[in-house]
C-alpha cells in the first residue's frame, strides 16, 4: 500500500513537471522564433556586404552555357572534358582587335602560362559586372586591370547528345587581390535519372550557402545557410512521383530557422499536420498551417521559391506569417539561392573557354 502511494506521488511529480516542462517550451516558441529571425538577419547582412555576394550576384554573361552544347555525334559514347585538359593560365586579352564577338571564345583569351593542377582565369571586374561588353572591342579596354580570377581545381564534364551528361566544378574566386570564396558546382541529366543540380558558395566571413534540387520520381528541393557546421536557415521538399496519375505528391516538408524546426510528413493515409519543435522538443500548443500559392508542378513547393506560406499561431492565440517573422530577409534568401543556382559569374566564361580548348584538340 505504501508502495502504490510512493509510485502515485512519483507519477503525480513527473506528469507536474512534464507539463511545466511543455508549457514553459511553448511560451519560448515566439521568442525563439524571434531570436533565431534576428540571427539570421544579421548573417544576412554580413554575407550581402561581403565582397563574395558581389561575386554570386553578377548577371548572365552573353555565352552559352557548356551543359547545352553536346558533340555532333549521335551513339553511345560519352565526351569528356576533364580538369588534365584545360589546365593552364589564361588572360583576357585587353588590346584584342575584334569589332564584334567571334568564335573561338579564346580569341578573347590568350594563354599565358602552364600549371600543372589549376586552370586560371584572369579579366577586368569590369567585365564581369557589364557581361555584354565582355565581347565587345573598347579601346579603353587597354587601361583596364585583369584582376578578376577564377582558379579551378577541379573539373569533370561528360556528355553525349542523346543520353545526357554530368558536370563538376570546383573553384576559388579572388577580386581585386582579395579571396571571395569558394563555388562548388554539380549536375546531371539523363531521361532515366531526370535533371539533378547541387552548389554551395562558401564565403571567407565563414557563411556558406547551399542548394540541392534534383528531379525524377523523387523529388527534393534544399535551401540552406550556415554559418560554420551550424545551420541558421534551412528549408527542404520532397515529393515522390506516383504511378496513379503520373504527379509529384509530397511527402515530407521541413524549415529550419535556427533553433525552430517545423516539419511535416507522410502519416498513415495523408500528410500529418504540420509539428513545431524548439531545440528539439515538441511545441503541444503552437499550430501551423501550411498554404500552397502555386503548386502547377507540384515540385519545390517551397517559401523560397515563393510557392509556399506558413502561417504559426502560438499558444497565446496570436499568429504571424513566415514572411511577416522574416520581413526583408525572405526576399534576400530569395535572391541569394537564384544566384547560387544559376551561377553564371563563373560557369559561362570558364565553360566556354574549356568548350573551345576541346574542340581545338
Amino acid at each position: 500500500m505504501k508502495s502504490n502511494r510512493i509510485f502515485l506521488l512519483v507519477s503525480a511529480v513527473a506528469l507536474l513537471s512534464w507539463s511545466c516542462t511543455s508549457e514553459i517550451s511553448d511560451s519560448s516558441l515566439q521568442s525563439s522564433l524571434d531570436k533565431s529571425s534576428q540571427t539570421l538577419s544579421i548573417a544576412l547582412q554580413k554575407i550581402t556586404s561581403s565582397d563574395g555576394y558581389q561575386v554570386l550576384a553578377t548577371p548572365e554573361t552573353t555565352t552559352s552555357s557548356l551543359s547545352k552544347v553536346y558533340s555532333p555525334i549521335i551513339d553511345s559514347t560519352y565526351n569528356s572534358i576533364l580538369l588534365a585538359d584545360i589546365v593552364g593560365e589564361y588572360e583576357f586579352n585587353k588590346a584584342n582587335t575584334y569589332i564584334r564577338w567571334k568564335l573561338p571564345v579564346t580569341n578573347f583569351f590568350s594563354k599565358t602560362a602552364d600549371n600543372a593542377s589549376l586552370m586560371i582565369v584572369r579579366l577586368p571586374e569590369e567585365k564581369i559586372k557589364m557581361p555584354n561588353s565582355l565581347f565587345v572591342y573598347n579601346p579603353a579596354d587597354t587601361l583596364l586591370t585583369n584582376n578578376y580570377v577564377f582558379s579551378l581545381n577541379k573539373y569533370d564534364y561528360k556528355f553525349n547528345r542523346m543520353l545526357g551528361w554530368t558536370y563538376d566544378m570546383a573553384s576559388t574566386v579572388n577580386v581585386k587581390t582579395v579571396d571571395a570564396g569558394a563555388l562548388s558546382i554539380q549536375s546531371s541529366n539523363s531521361k532515366e535519372a531526370g535533371y539533378k543540380f547541387a552548389s554551395e558558395f562558401a564565403f571567407t566571413n565563414g557563411y556558406t550557402l547551399k542548394s540541392n534540387y534534383t528531379t525524377g520520381d523523387t523529388s527534393v528541393s534544399v535551401y540552406a545557410i550556415y554559418e560554420g557546421a551550424k545551420v541558421i536557415f534551412e528549408e527542404s521538399f520532397t515529393a515522390i512521383k506516383t504511378s496513379a496519375d503520373n504527379r509529384h505528391r509530397e511527402r515530407e516538408y521541413s524549415m529550419t530557422i535556427g533553433d525552430v524546426k517545423i516539419i511535416r510528413q507522410m502519416g498513415l493515409n495523408s500528410l500529418d499536420s504540420a509539428k513545431v519543435y524548439v531545440a528539439g522538443v515538441l511545441q503541444t500548443t503552437a499550430k501551423v498551417e501550411v498554404v500552397d500559392i502555386a503548386t502547377t508542378d507540384d515540385t519545390d513547393v517551397s517559401v523560397t521559391a515563393h510557392k509556399r506560406e506558413l502561417k504559426i499561431t502560438f499558444d497565446d492565440g496570436t499568429s504571424k506569417t513566415i514572411s511577416e517573422l522574416l520581413g526583408t530577409s525572405i526576399e534576400t534568401i530569395r535572391n541569394l539561392f537564384i544566384s547560387l543556382r544559376q551561377s553564371y559569374f563563373a560557369t559561362r566564361i570558364v565553360d566556354r573557354i574549356a568548350w573551345d580548348i576541346y574542340l581545338s584538340k
